[in-house]
């Protein structure tokens, strides 16, 4: 199913549907030009993407033998699944668990490779992951880390559907610090490796330390637990830039910008506050509503505006460098000053890269993808939904014309994709043997070969860079004038802002759950989980989240049943399982499978 028909009068952002290579470079007042008439483009061949990364999984309640739904590390429990291989439950032959975890809760850091693998480090025990080494489990992205556990020195062990993971505590031997252009590093010392646990900006460290220790670490921008183990630090701007480990003799390095700062008159640094920020407080009932309820089992949490009369704004939220990167929702709701935020749509989370459709004030920071639903508005009004794509054609001085199959993305398959400066201050390949072309100006400056785009490659305002992946070639060379054509396959790509999803949940009122249009796996609509949904009553707009209360969550179809009983008319689903995520005033009620998750890319309300 396509769009709803939009009213003309509805839609301010109504727009012709072509744009030349001039406008988009240049703006909105250079002269456009007729497109031609567009041949279907060629079917992508790479891997369809899924939410995050999603393949089909065990029925509802049902595990795989070895799959278990519990992770207790050191003492602390989260829901997560994992994969056990191998007799006994002492030493598996291969334990799978999700990236997610490794990075978040034990502190290992990653890398990705063009081709698509991954480099992992913890404490100085490499672990190369080829493309072909990386499975599903539920909607997170898993490795097996059996050996790399073993090395460090993790004690395994499951019982029934809990892993548990246990590595005794280390000892802080000292604290050393040097600054280096502008940021300080901080060098921690330990007699052994220790569990490194980032949330929000606050790191938890398996360590044993002393009050001179945490004095010293005061000193130099970071706040501690003054009294207990293990070790809780928060820097005083929020957020280190860098927190990595390394081996012989273990050590964990946190860079801390310089702006960090000392302590505060009372001997400890200001972070940000665990209450609700008072001027979300002032606005709930007047303005904002904030229902919590418990439906089916399910619990739920609703923030309600009326988008014409509200006194905030709804807007994506987004790193303020480019596509590249993940942030929780708190840092995102924090970087433009958001009083509430939920997590938004999909991702590469290998490469940490959008997937799907973001545009704020009229600029795609990432194209849609699939044909997926989105939703698209204007400020002040309601948005509408529907599935969006976008055709492009660029031409060359002989009419010769290639299609362009996605806009500043990290959906990776065969053809042409183009990117510019809203993609970030630079491009590097997303896969191997890429080519390029740098155009500026409605010109081919430069050809680009693949060790060119391996490296990098800057973009500058009015820049842009066509990259062919898979073969396909670009068959202009320096000098060569390109024109642009861009079409919205609906009104809803015209919009200046849009958010990606899918599945599209309901229209109209009525449940268009159609996971196969949306190129979707069956085992994704069928598996419960965290939900994350943007929607309209036709009045108010809505941004949801739905949890489990005995179980794991929502399935899709239940989903939709469950906000069509609650009145709602349109509704899309965003990224969830560990992704989903709700801030409200500083404060974090809603935190995916229990922990703060990582992502790409969320929805805000700004003043």
């Amino acid at each position: 199913m396509g769009a709803a028909a939009l009213r003309p009068e509805s839609k301010p952002w109504l727009a012709a549907g072509a744009l030349s290579l001039a406008q988009l470079l240049l703006g909105p007042g250079a002269q456009a030009f007729p497109p031609p008439p567009p041949p279907p483009p060629p079917p992508p061949t790479a891997t369809t993407p899924r939410a995050t990364t999603q393949t089909a999984a065990p029925s509802r309640g049902q595990l795989q033998p070895g799959l278990g739904s519990q992770l207790v590390i050191n003492g602390q429990r989260q829901t997560a699944r994992w994969l056990w291989q191998g007799p006994g439950n002492q030493q598996p032959q291969e334990l799978w668990i999700p990236l997610e975890v490794l990075q978040g809760q034990l502190g290992v850091t990653s890398r990705s490779r063009p081709d698509g693998g991954l480099e992992l480090e913890w404490f100085g025990q490499p672990l190369t992951i080829d493309p072909g080494g990386q499975r599903s489990l539920d909607d997170e992205v898993a490795v097996n880390v059996a050996g790399l556990l073993a090395a460090v020195g993790v004690g395994v062990r499951r019982q029934g559907s809990e892993l548990h993971l246990q590595l005794p505590m280390a000892t802080l031997l000292q604290v050393r610090s040097a600054n280096q252009g502008n940021q300080r590093r901080v060098v921690l010392d330990l007699n052994a490796a220790a569990i490194v646990r980032a949330s929000s900006g606050d790191l938890e460290l398996g360590l044993s330390s002393t009050p001179e220790q945490r004095q010293q670490l005061a000193a130099l921008g970071l706040t501690s637990n003054p009294i207990g183990d293990p070790l809780q630090l928060r820097a005083a701007a929020g957020k280190p830039n860098r927190v990595f480990t390394l081996g012989d003799p273990p050590r964990v390095v946190i860079d801390l910008p310089l702006s960090t700062g000392g302590p505060t008159g009372n001997g400890t640094l200001s972070g940000p506050s665990p209450t609700m920020d008072p001027r979300l407080k002032a606005l709930l009932g007047q303005g904002i509503q904030w229902d919590r309820m418990v439906r089916q089992g399910v619990r739920i949490n609703a923030v309600r505006i009326d988008p014409r009369t509200a006194p905030v704004s709804l807007r994506p939220l987004t790193r303020p460098r480019g596509g590249d990167g993940l942030s929780s929702v708190q840092q995102l709701a924090d970087t433009q000053g958001a009083l509430v935020a939920i997590n938004g749509g999909y991702f590469n989370r290998v490469k940490r890269l959008p997937l799907g459709a973001i545009k704020s004030q009229g600029q795609w920071l990432s194209g849609p993808i699939l044909n997926r639903g989105v939703a698209a508005w204007s400020p002040g009004s309601l948005p509408h939904f529907g599935r969006l794509s976008l055709e492009e054609w660029v031409i060359g001085p002989d009419g010769d014309r290639l299609p362009v199959l996605t806009v500043n993305s990290g959906y990776v398959q065969r053809g042409i994709s183009r990117y510019g400066a809203e993609w970030g201050p630079s491009y590097r390949a997303l896969s191997g043997g890429e080519t390029g072309l740098l155009v500026s100006g409605g010109v081919v400056r430069q050809t680009l070969q693949s060790a060119d785009l391996e490296a990098g490659v800057p973009l500058r305002p009015g820049d842009l860079l066509l990259v062919g992946r898979g073969g396909v070639p670009l068959p202009w060379s320096e000098g060569s004038r390109l024109r642009l054509t861009s079409r919205a396959s609906n009104d809803l790509g015209l919009a200046p802002f849009v958010i990606g999803g899918g599945p599209l949940l309901l229209q109209d009122g009525v449940i268009v759950l159609n996971g196969a249009a949306e190129t979707f796996s069956s085992g994704f609509l069928t598996q419960g989980a965290p939900r994350t949904v943007i929607g309209s009553d036709g009045n108010q707009v809505w941004l949801i989240t739905m949890e489990g209360i005995n179980d794991s969550g929502p399935t899709l179809p239940e989903a939709a049943q469950l906000l069509q009983q609650l009145g709602l008319r349109d509704a899309l689903n965003l990224d969830g399982g560990s992704s989903t995520g709700l801030v409200m005033g500083g404060t974090m009620p809603v935190k995916g499978r229990g922990v703060v998750g990582a992502v790409h890319n969320g929805l805000g309300l700004v003043p």
